[in-house]
């Protein structure tokens, strides 16, 4: 079978999948946009990948533009412009979506649908809530107009699929609600390439490059965008600056400039901004900290599970973090025991939690290894790789209107 895997992202997990389902067999071709900044994953051929896996990338010659709605959606009808290319030129039998704008994803659907192709929309996100809050922000009356057409637009592409795979259960009511047939949705939790993330020791190269060996370390590292609030990492670090501690935010964009131009306003000298590093230099970085920490914001609810938790836990430290309640990311870590969850508008209980855990070191270490036996037991590639090739096979089926099968 030929397969079409688009993370618009490039986050590391699909590109695992995607080696999983090469090394099965399958043609796959791994598509990314290049102009997304964010921290990539593994997203060119190593020499013991098998022979049927591809990648390709979008390059808009310009960064993503996350936050200028009128920039976005010219970039969004080019993103898909250019998938739609990449598609005609592969010809796969089923396209595995995931991550990509609206837009863009109506224009790889509507190419699916009239070549017969199966075509697997993989939510990772409820996008027209996010996107819907940000107009009504910004333009209130006009923007209420907008999000209820981008939510008309998800619904649409969501029903219009051959099967939806979602990353958390909290989706279904919503997806029933829409009118997404129950059969063909399929919950398939996110997780982390724990084979890429080995534990590392707490003094490696990465950590004395950075001069990060001697303090106490509280990392983030990932995406900071409209779903984080920066200024908890803020807040942490004027609590910790005292007791010799540094906070090390590894991101780039708007949140990372905002972190480091108040850190700069109030005097901070403990707070470091470093730009996303090489995937290969991943297990380092994390390995640096003593406390790893993510934040998501109250609006994202239960549609976003912050992948960087996941990455988190390969990593063997502790997590403190400040997620709603009700997230999956959030239950997941309590039911772990892998750190500490507050919710992301208590600053004071946010970084009364990083001194507990700071001035812990029995709590750090029993929170490191219950997330790392959590990894090992969860993210298992050949289990996933199993439920994500049989959506597949189905959704390419000539009774769901797709292509005859080809290996």
């Amino acid at each position: 079978m030929r397969i079409l895997v688009n993370d618009f992202a490039g986050y590391a997990f699909p590109a695992q999948l995607s080696r999983e389902l090469a090394r099965r067999e399958h043609q796959v071709l791994h598509v990314h946009c290049s102009s997304v900044t964010s921290g990539k994953g593994a997203l060119a051929r190593r020499p013991d990948d098998p022979a049927g896996l591809a990648f390709g990338e979008i390059d808009l010659g310009e960064p993503f533009a996350r936050h200028s709605m009128r920039r976005r959606f010219r970039q969004e009808q080019q993103c898909g412009r250019k998938l739609v290319e990449l598609a005609r030129d592969f010809e796969p039998d089923v396209v595995l979506s995931a991550d990509m704008p609206l837009f863009g994803q109506q224009q790889i659907q509507n190419w699916a649908r009239r070549s017969r192709r199966g075509f697997v929309y993989w939510q990772q996100d409820v996008i027209s809530v996010a996107m819907g809050a940000e107009l009504r922000n910004r333009i209130p009356l006009a923007g209420s107009i907008g999000a209820r057409y981008l939510a008309r637009v998800e619904r649409r592409l969501l029903t219009r699929s051959d099967a939806v795979i979602v990353i958390s259960p909290d989706f279904l009511p919503a997806l029933e609600h829409w009118g997404v047939e129950p059969s063909t949705t399929h919950v398939i939790e996110n997780w982390a390439p724990i084979e890429d993330l080995p534990v590392t020791p707490r003094r490696n190269p990465w950590a004395e490059e950075q001069g990060l060996v001697e303090p106490f370390v509280f990392l983030y590292a990932g995406t900071l965008g409209l779903k984080h609030n920066p200024e908890l990492l803020i807040r942490l670090a004027g609590t910790v600056a005292p007791l010799g501690a540094v906070v090390v935010v590894v991101s780039e964009g708007t949140g990372a400039a905002f972190v480091e131009s108040r850190a700069h306003a109030l005097g901070l000298k403990n707070v470091r901004v470093i730009p996303f590093q090489p995937h290969d230099r991943l297990p380092e970085v994390l390995g640096t900290a003593d406390v790893l920490v993510a934040i998501l914001e109250p609006g994202a609810g239960i549609f976003s599970v912050p992948s960087k938790v996941l990455a988190y836990f390969c990593a063997a430290r502790p997590i403190l973090a400040a997620i709603p309640r009700e997230n999956l990311a959030a239950r997941t870590l309590e039911g772990a025991s892998a750190g500490l969850v507050v919710e992301p508008g208590d600053y004071t209980r946010f970084v009364s939690a990083g001194v507990s855990l700071m001035s812990d070191q029995l709590q750090r270490g029993e929170a490191a290894s219950h997330a790392r036996a959590y990894a090992e037991h969860t993210f298992e590639i050949e289990s996933i790789g199993d439920i994500v090739e049989g959506v597949l096979v189905a959704a390419h089926q000539p009774s769901q209107g797709g292509a005859p099968a080809r290996t």
